[in-house]
């Protein structure tokens, strides 16, 4: 790809997923001038891959200090502009919107009730069905959308993407799969694999499948204002 990431202590780095995604971000139609999301940047991988495909303005948000650090490091590594932020999925955004907007949230399922609040686990923990940070941006993305705009998100079959795309086409997005990967469970599910087959999240391999949703905002909603 191109991309230098330094690899600061305590950040999660960029697995194959986040690789997966960040190889999608160059395939969409950034037009002049495009502005971008990235929630849960963690290294600052989709957001910098999003400003080297040409995006004027990328902002990124996470709710590690020590992400936002390495966003704005590996930023600066490659050449280019993020304005890297601190807060909670859209907040610290209130009231912006953006041609793109990509993540790769915490989307694992576990037994535990609560998110933890602090640690590594923070960036891949989903809460029990996986869906913490999932549900919150579906119900949220169309409003940060400029018409004509998408949200491309990553998420694993073990948590629902029928549940997502029903998510995203009630908020009036056209939402739909446009990259699929099947292969065995990450390290962490892997310790899971007892509870989640108690749960049906897997197939009789005990696979999963990591997709990439694209969900769109209808381009025609502009024309009409």
């Amino acid at each position: 790809m191109g991309l230098r990431l330094l690899p600061l202590p305590g950040v999660f780095q960029p697995r194959s997923d986040s690789v997966m995604l960040a190889r999608r971000i160059p395939e969409e139609p950034l037009r002049a001038g495009a502005t971008v999301l990235d929630l849960c940047t963690g290294s600052g991988i989709l957001a910098v891959t999003a400003a080297l495909a040409g995006a004027s303005r990328v902002v990124a948000v996470d709710v590690a200090r020590l992400a936002v650090l390495a966003a704005r490091l590996n930023a600066r590594l490659n050449g280019v502009r993020v304005r890297a932020v601190r807060g909670d999925l859209f907040r610290p955004v209130a009231g912006e919107c953006f041609d793109l907007i990509v993540s790769n949230p915490p989307y694992l399922p576990g037994p535990a009730g609560e998110l933890p609040e602090r640690g590594a686990a923070r960036a891949w923990e989903g809460g029990p069905h996986g869906r913490a940070f999932i549900d919150r941006i579906c119900d949220q993305a169309r409003s940060h959308l400029r018409p004509g705009g998408a949200l491309l998100l990553l998420q694993s079959s073990v948590c629902d993407v029928d549940e997502t795309l029903a998510r995203l086409t009630g908020q009036g997005l056209e939402a739909g799969i446009v990259f699929i990967h099947r292969g065995p469970l990450g390290p962490v599910l892997s310790n899971r694999v007892e509870w989640l087959r108690e749960q049906g999240g897997l197939d009789e391999n005990d696979h999963e499948e990591v997709v990439i949703i694209r969900a769109a905002r209808p381009s025609e909603e502009g024309a009409r204002r």
